[in-house]
Order: C-alpha cells, then sequence, then structure tokens
C-alpha cells in the first residue's frame, strides 16, 4: 500500500494489492458479523470494476474461509435488462464468484427485474423489509464504484433519486443511458456499518479527486450523498485512480 491520507483513501501500488487487502479486511469482517450476528449482510456493486475482486473471492483462500453459508447477499443497483443479460448485475456476479462457492441460494437477493421498473422497486424495498423486520436496514459491507459523471450505484446527477428520503429502493429512468435503473437509495446505504469504495484506472482520476476536493455539491456529484450514519467509509483506489489526487504517479 502506498499511502493512506484523510478521507479515508487507501492507495495500491496493483489492483491485485488493492483486492487482496480488501478481501482480507472481508473476511475478518464477516468472521466477526457470524460470530457476534450469526450472519454476515453483503451488498454487491455492478460494473467492470469489482468483477477481478469477485474472481479473487471465488479463490481457494477465500472460498474456505469466509462463511458463505452465513452470507446473504443484496444489490446496491441493477439494470433493467433481462436476468440472463451479460450486463445484468446479479447475473455477472452469479457467474464469476456466487457459481463457484457453498452459498445457499436462498441467501442470495437479486431484484427481479422481470418485473416493471416500479414493480421491481417497489417489491426489491418489500424484499428488504421483510429481510430486516424490526432489525435497524444495515448491512455489514456495501461495495461500490465511482462513475466519471460522480455517479454511485444508480445515483446519476440529475435524477429524482438524489433528493430521495425515506424509500429504500426506487427506480429511476437514465435520460444519458436512456434506459431504467433500480437503485437503493442514499438513505438506505447510509445506515451500513461500512462503505467500501473500489476505484481503479487514470480514468477515474480527475473525478476521484473532484469528488473528495470540491464543495457538497451532490446534484452534480451524487457520490457525496454517501456519508454512513454510524459506519465507515473507505476509498480503496489503485494508483493510478488516485494520482491526482495524491500527487503520485502510476507504478511502471
Amino acid at each position: 500500500m502506498i499511502s493512506e491520507r484523510k478521507n479515508n483513501i487507501r492507495v495500491f501500488r496493483s489492483v491485485e494489492e488493492m483486492n487482496n487487502t480488501l478481501a482480507n479486511l472481508l473476511a475478518e469482517i464477516a468472521e466477526k458479523s457470524v460470530r457476534e450476528n450469526g450472519r454476515f449482510l453483503l451488498c454487491l456493486s455492478g460494473g467492470n470494476t469489482p468483477k477481478s475482486f469477485y474472481k479473487l473471492l471465488s479463490a481457494n483462500q477465500y472460498r474456505d474461509i469466509i462463511p458463505w453459508k452465513n452470507t446473504f447477499v443484496f444489490w446496491t443497483d441493477e439494470r433493467c435488462v433481462p436476468m440472463d443479460d451479460e450486463k445484468n448485475n446479479a447475473h455477472m456476479a452469479g457467474e464469476i464468484l456466487l457459481k463457484k462457492i457453498d452459498i445457499p441460494s436462498s441467501n442470495i437477493f437479486p431484484v427481479h427485474v422481470n418485473l416493471t421498473p416500479s414493480d421491481a422497486a417497489n417489491n426489491y424495498e418489500q424484499t428488504l423489509k421483510d429481510f430486516f423486520g424490526i432489525n435497524p436496514p444495515a448491512f455489514d459491507i456495501i461495495l461500490l464504484g465511482l462513475g466519471e459523471n460522480g455517479h454511485t450505484a444508480s445515483l446519476f446527477p440529475g435524477t429524482s433519486v438524489i433528493f430521495e428520503k425515506s424509500r429504500w429502493v426506487k427506480e429511476i429512468f437514465v435520460e444519458k443511458l436512456q434506459a431504467y435503473r433500480i437503485t437503493m437509495t442514499a438513505p438506505l446505504i447510509n445506515k451500513s456499518h461500512n462503505i467500501f469504495f473500489l476505484i481503479t484506472g487514470e480514468k477515474k482520476s480527475q473525478i476521484l479527486k473532484t469528488v473528495l476536493t470540491v464543495p457538497y455539491d451532490p446534484e452534480k456529484y451524487p457520490v457525496q450523498l454517501i456519508k454512513p450514519e454510524n459506519g465507515e467509509i473507505i476509498w480503496f483506489a489503485d494508483s493510478k485512480a488516485a494520482s491526482k489526487l495524491l500527487n503520485i504517479h502510476p507504478e511502471a
């Protein structure tokens, strides 16, 4: 690891080093959560960035030490594409990770995108409410990414979901993509115990610097909405993604 600075940013020389550090931390939190609460609640994200991390979690050393039978898996957001589409976040995680570990299918909670966007959002919110019951809706770990436009999950600039205060899950139409998404809202995400951002590549260097240094403007940079109420937020970045923020140069 290169450095650990203010805003709880951890910068690594390579994606591999970052993934291994995060995997060890996840295993530690999972073991502690199961020991204290009988279960580990993990919320996954989609996109390309976490693919190598999910692949690592399915490898022998983590497949065997993480308490998968007591792990419950959810998704921060989902694309409204068929559930077997390669762009579907749950499908991607299933192919790379979930089908390769010993986790009960009843512990996996994908978004039902076979419904209309509105019904899918309502259904997922009710699923979460049924799951948590009278307990606070707090995940042990939520994994998030960062888009070059400042979005995270499917909280996109200029969309109404940014202003949501009461709903846990909402459908949103993203004009730029001409597509519907289902997303957890900031109020729900912020109840999590640990929020980990995974950010890699030089293309993310400017937006990472921007969202952590400019004044608070969540309409323009929705990722700034993510501020855990009682938990911890850590930004995991490789040296290329953090190069502008930390004034360092990527390793050769």
